[in-house]
């Protein structure tokens, strides 16, 4: 059944609304990360790792962006290869290749403290309950439950989702997902053991056929040879079970703090 034929997908939204992004579009907003001057402005001092808030220019192009440099990651002694800057990355290619604007638009580059991710900035309705907003059922929260399914998400809290202003719901804060073992904890537990829908499994399906082509190719950079089988092999296992993930007994399902 394609989505034509059932109507219009309730968990897809438009990937970036300029009211949300300082008025940049999705390419203009790549095109400034890639490209732009970086001039700190502030720290977020809640954060475990260095996150530091930017502005960004380039010709007449401006906006803000967060700047997680390499050199201020912690090391984690259950995440030992690779880099948080590197799966916040490919958290975003999987996005993109899912369901695009999930994650905010992200890249790798230099900046003044050395490589790092930068992702730009997206403006916060203040006025929404986070609380009442992962206890909703909300159709975009369960596209990003998916989502973190895929990814293996092991941090999904309620301060890793941004409300923005023009009702669209992005996620944040992927550096620790795409572990070999299952590690999901989240707060969004709603839709477990829910059977996925026909937009659900189209969306699915994609992401497998894309880790084979384009997708895989952009992510052999960012992951290990094992986090790569263990990713396609989460994604088949999802089709072929045809349902959200339930908790597991093993582990807490929840992370700690949950916001």
């Amino acid at each position: 059944m394609s989505l034509s034929a059932a109507g219009a997908d309730p968990g897809r939204r438009a990937p970036l609304d300029p009211l949300d992004s300082g008025g940049l579009g999705v390419s203009e907003a790549l095109a400034l990360l890639r490209t732009g001057e970086l001039e700190i402005t502030g720290r977020l001092v809640d954060a475990s790792n260095a996150t530091l808030l930017c502005e960004i220019r380039a010709d007449e192009l401006c906006g803000r962006c967060v700047y997680k440099p390499v050199r201020g990651e912690r090391a984690l002694w259950d995440f030992p290869d690779g880099t948080l800057a590197a799966r916040e990355l490919a958290a975003y290619e999987v996005a993109e290749a899912m369901d695009p604007g999930i994650v905010p638009p992200t890249v790798m580059r230099d900046g003044p403290f050395g490589a790092g991710m930068v992702q730009l900035w997206i403006d916060v309705d203040t006025t929404v309950d986070l609380v009442a907003l992962t206890r909703s059922d909300d159709p975009q929260l369960r596209r990003i439950a998916l989502f973190d399914a895929v990814i293996n998400n092991a941090d999904r809290k309620g301060g890793h989702l941004l409300p923005a202003p023009s009702g669209r719901v992005h996620g944040i804060d992927h550096g620790v997902t795409f572990h070999t073992d299952d590690k999901l904890r989240t707060l969004l537990w709603t839709w477990r053991g829910q059977r996925l829908d026909a937009a659900e499994t189209t969306l699915l399906q994609g992401v497998r056929d894309a880790l084979g082509a384009d997708l895989g190719e952009r992510l052999e950079p960012l992951l290990t040879t094992t986090e790569l089988r263990a990713l396609g092999a989460r994604v088949e296992r999802l089709l072929a079970e045809g349902r959200f993930p339930l908790p597991s007994g093993d582990w807490p399902a929840i992370p700690w703090p949950p916001f």
